[in-house]
């Protein structure tokens, strides 16, 4: 997810130096809400975890 997000930030970035505005803004928007989501997803891996710990083996 977290490689999605960079790749967008990437397109908007070329985008933007090449003057495509409106792409390089619905770019931006992605990225954006890719990285929340992976930053959701994350900290509830990161609970998840705690809340788990480590199996009996």
């Amino acid at each position: 997810m977290l490689g999605w997000a960079i790749t967008f930030l990437v397109i908007a970035l070329i985008a933007a130096l090449l003057g495509f505005g409106g792409i390089a803004g619905t770019a931006v928007g992605i990225a954006k809400i890719l990285f929340f989501v992976f930053l959701i997803l994350f900290a509830v891996s990161i609970v998840m975890h705690l809340v788990r710990g480590r199996p009996p083996l």
